[in-house]
């Protein structure tokens, strides 16, 4: 019989090429992935975040340790197994190739159905009702003006600690997971789609090692969880909480989920989330107006509160101890995911974020 297991376990191997068709359906067809994502994945993913919400700490974080630790014995068991039989060296490398390669194709179809196949949905602002159009330097030097406005205001409602930084208002960071979950149930009223019913993102222990790699939050898609890095400046944590409820609830273009966190704190009514969404914002917004007119983005950074500005010099303070190698790789590959193509005719797309930015700027004046 056991001569038969090799086979039994290449059998897993199908899940391969049936996660790579899901893929080839999903690129080829939005609207598959589109009605998956409304569908399936809904019922998939509310399912075991119900589950996994009961635990109180990560599991994605629980997993990672016991892997780390599994892994470790077992190549310990490898190596000596390797050594008591060297006649069989072959046979025992085979098998591990095999177990390998089947967990990898486990895997991969996990990864797929849980949320590879949400990347080709249709784009958020097509599902809402948003124009994204080429919008010119007056538009952008308006939105920046509005949010920098903002986040004026909203700085005078927050709490600070001892060196006038923002803080939380309060000192259970699990109460403000609950308040992200609440502003997200809330927001699902204008954007249906945004489905209610999931639980609080989760505090990550480890949150030190995540910033060493330039990470702040995480959504692990086996376990459904929307996990957190609370070693950040506080007024982004908001913000993150929400970013990662957005991947939970199956928008998993990082531009998106940036937008549709911002939603959610503006829609929250709390001081502390709506200042961390209107920052984010106004960061993504006057970047790109920086590399259009430096001039007007210094201009309009110039108004910004002493409150604000002590807020942005923090946050590039805490980022600026985790520079090195990982910090730039990491870097590296989000600056070019996110970077926005510039025309050559002068109107720019400024990026999927701040073009959304701007099409509900125009929605709430009123603008053609």
């Amino acid at each position: 019989m056991k001569k038969f297991l090799p086979l039994r376990r290449i059998r897993l191997l199908a899940f391969a090429p049936a996660a790579l068709l899901l893929t080839l359906a999903a690129q080829n067809r939005p609207d598959f992935a589109e009605w998956y994502a409304n569908t399936i994945y809904p019922v998939l993913s509310r399912g075991i975040n119900r589950v996994t919400s009961l635990v109180p700490f990560s599991v994605m974080e629980a997993l990672i340790v016991l892997l780390c630790a599994g892994a470790v014995f077992y190549m310990i068991f490898f190596i000596a197994k390797i050594i008591h039989n060297r006649g069989k060296r072959r046979k025992i490398f085979s098998l591990f190739a095999i177990n390998l390669i089947c967990i990898a194709s486990v895997l991969y179809f996990m990864f797929v159905v849980s949320c590879g196949i949400n990347y080709y949905r249709y784009p958020f602002a097509q599902t809402c009702g948003l124009e994204i159009r080429p919008s010119s330097k007056t538009e952008l030097t308006a939105l920046c003006t509005d949010l920098a406005d903002r986040a004026n205001e909203l700085r005078k409602g927050v709490q600070t600690d001892r060196n006038s930084v923002m803080r939380l208002n309060t000192e259970d960071i699990e109460a403000t997971a609950k308040k992200a979950r609440t502003a997200f149930d809330a927001v699902s009223g204008d954007y249906p789609l945004l489905r209610a019913g999931y639980g609080p993102p989760k505090p990550v222990f480890f949150s030190r090692l995540m910033s060493y790699c330039d990470t702040t939050g995480i959504f692990f898609p086996f376990t459904f969880e929307a996990n957190v890095n609370v070693d950040i400046p506080d007024y982004s944590i908001p913000l993150t909480m929400c970013h990662e409820l957005s991947h939970l609830r199956g928008y998993m273009r990082e531009d998106e989920a940036n937008f549709i966190g911002y939603l959610a704190c503006e829609k929250s009514g709390d001081a502390d989330f709506r200042y961390s969404g209107t920052m984010l914002a106004y960061i993504y917004a006057s970047n790109a107006l920086y590399g259009t007119d430096p001039s007007a983005a210094n201009q309009i950074y110039g108004t910004l509160s002493d409150g604000v500005r002590r807020d942005l010099e923090n946050n590039s303070a805490y980022w600026k101890q985790f520079e090195g190698p990982v910090a730039t790789a990491a870097d590296h590959v989000n600056d070019s995911y996110l970077k926005a193509n510039k025309q050559t005719d002068g109107i720019k797309s400024y990026g999927r974020m701040v073009d959304l930015l701007l099409a509900e700027y125009r929605t709430k004046k009123g603008a053609g």
